[in-house]
């Protein structure tokens, strides 16, 4: 069996594919070829810049066409991609740009200034590509002119790729600072190259076969959420691996469910990518506001991941077309394929429930695997083929990753109940207080630590409230200092100016004394009943 490597793959998606579309934004078209040559260009530069052997590239930018040249270029140098939250303020980026050791930074314009008053802590940088205007960073390269123009590249011609090669992902952590999962790119390969509905082609003939057959179609790919998180670049990733066409929208700094359904029209997608409600909904709304304005009988499958997807908004999305699939994969950053939940016109298919199997387990809180029976419950442990850990955090990486007869399992911290039939789990939810709004993962403990270092804040407690736009909205119960008059606004703007925009209460509840046991531990369960009560969700 072949050790893939995804820059191996992408070389022979490129002759293979040669003339067709690989990447579309609005009016501009990059063929195979095109991304080929460019990635090229990119990669020889990063490599003459001093980027050693797994380096790593931070890509720090909105959807654009760059970020999948940068990341395709980092791979054929034999480095490591990295994405970067671009809603992250000063500390949040100083921190991740750190910690992953970035030798390369490709940002774009608008982050710039941010980036240079991090730079001067990144001693490690040793080169930076900009998209667009570079600002203030006179010691960058513009990105498009490095692209565009041919330069020689023998030197990738002794870059060595290995399926042991390193992918991260960098995800929110315990503290709220990201912590970056390390995937081998043969593992990653496992889990995305068989698109999430079959094996993955396990040889180079099978591979080529794959690409100029592919089952069930090649994929003409709509990503609405950013490639910087796990569930758009993962299903980007799947569509590039077909062979196919990724299609990004003309305006990636807000969603518009307009924008949306007229860029899958004008390129007849066959396939979409949403996060949840928090996009399902919109869309559905804009069918509903415009019926027939919108052709989109192309399409053929909506896949989710992130945020469960409620069977109400799937219903009504069918109502507008009824030859398509809509897939709800239960996923994480940690954990790829954990389950996967199907529906089409044929009927409703409930969300959270997915098949044990010697891959899908349950598991005790020390990571012991349960004897399942109906009615036990534990956390859900996915094996075979999952990440090695996350980088430069060997005790975190003991908490979530166990082996159990040979299976390396990852269990990130969802916790679910065997059925009565015994061999269906239904998902419980996360057994931590991470709160899950519209698909970013937001610690409370950050957020809390911010808003009582407003100058009116005494304590501070902070839950997820149920929302229909968002799965969850933050809302911070706080107690004022003596003799303060809290206004809520205020608290609100704080979070902001200190925190990336979506960690920032969308409610603040303002009570004597908030709630902790008395071990001074916080008490979610106190805070979360007067919150909906005060804001008459109870």
């Amino acid at each position: 069996m072949k050790s893939w490597n995804l820059a191996d793959a992408f070389a022979i998606a490129a002759e293979m594919r040669s003339d067709e579309p690989a990447v579309v934004q609005a009016d501009r078209r990059i063929t195979w070829a095109e991304l080929d040559r460019r990635t090229s260009n990119v990669a020889a530069w990063m490599i003459e810049a001093g980027a050693g052997h797994q380096g790593k590239v931070a890509i720090y930018t909105y959807n654009h066409p760059a970020y999948v040249e940068g990341l395709v270029a980092a791979l054929k140098a034999s480095l490591v991609p990295v994405n970067v939250n671009y809603r992250y303020q000063e500390e949040e980026l100083r921190y991740l740009l750190d910690n992953a050791d970035a030798e390369i930074v490709i940002v774009h314009e608008d982050f710039t200034g941010l980036l240079a008053k991090v730079l001067p802590d990144l001693t490690g940088v040793k080169g930076i590509l900009v998209i667009g205007d570079e600002g203030s960073l006179t010691q960058a390269a513009d990105f498009e002119a490095i692209a565009d123009t041919d330069r020689d590249v023998t030197a990738l011609d002794t870059v060595e790729h290995s399926g042991d090669d390193l992918f991260f992902l960098y995800t929110g952590g315990t503290t709220g600072m990201p912590k970056g999962v390390m995937w081998r790119q043969a593992d990653l390969w496992a889990k995305l190259a068989g698109g999430g509905l079959g094996p993955s082609p396990d040889s180079e003939e099978e591979y080529r076969q794959r690409v100029e057959n592919p089952v069930p179609l090649r994929p003409t790919l709509v990503v609405g959420p950013p490639l910087m998180h796990g569930t758009g670049l993962f299903t980007a990733l799947i569509s590039l691996i077909a062979g196919g066409t990724l299609v990004l929208l003309p305006n990636p700094k807000h969603f518009d469910p307009a924008e949306f359904w007229a860029t899958l029209a004008e390129t007849e997608a066959n396939m979409a990518t949403i996060v949840g409600d928090s996009f399902a909904k919109p869309l559905v709304r804009e069918l509903d506001a415009n019926p027939g304005r919108y052709d989109i009988s192309s399409l053929r499958m909506v896949a989710s991941s992130g945020v469960m997807w409620s069977e109400e908004a799937k219903q009504r999305m069918l109502e507008h077309h009824a030859g398509m699939m809509l897939v709800d994969s239960f996923s994480s950053s940690e954990a790829l394929g954990m389950g996967l939940s199907v529906m089409t016109a044929a009927g409703p298919v409930q969300t959270a429930k997915f098949q044990l199997s010697e891959t899908t387990r349950l598991f005790d809180e020390s990571l012991a695997p349960l004897e399942t029976a109906p009615g036990v419950k534990g956390l859900v442990g996915v094996g075979r083929n999952q990440p090695l850990g996350y980088y430069k955090d060997p005790e975190k990486t003991a908490r979530t990753f166990t082996e159990v007869d040979g299976i390396r399992f990852s269990v990130p911290g969802d916790w679910a109940v065997v059925a009565e039939d015994g061999v269906t789990l239904e998902l419980l939810g996360r057994g931590s207080v991470c709160i899950n709004t519209g698909g970013e993962k937001v610690f409370p403990e950050e957020v809390e630590e911010v808003a009582k270092r407003h100058e009116g804040v005494r304590d501070c407690v902070v839950v997820g409230l149920p929302d229909e736009k968002w799965g969850e909205s933050i809302t911070a119960v706080v107690s004022p200092l003596p003799d303060v008059e809290l206004d809520p606004d205020s608290i609100i703007t704080f979070v902001k100016e200190n925190l990336a925009g979506y960690k920032a209460p969308k409610h603040v509840v303002v009570v004597d004394e908030v709630y902790r046991s008395p071990s001074g531990k916080a008490d979610y369960k106190a805070t979360r009943d007067v919150a909906k009560s005060a804001l008459g969700l109870a």
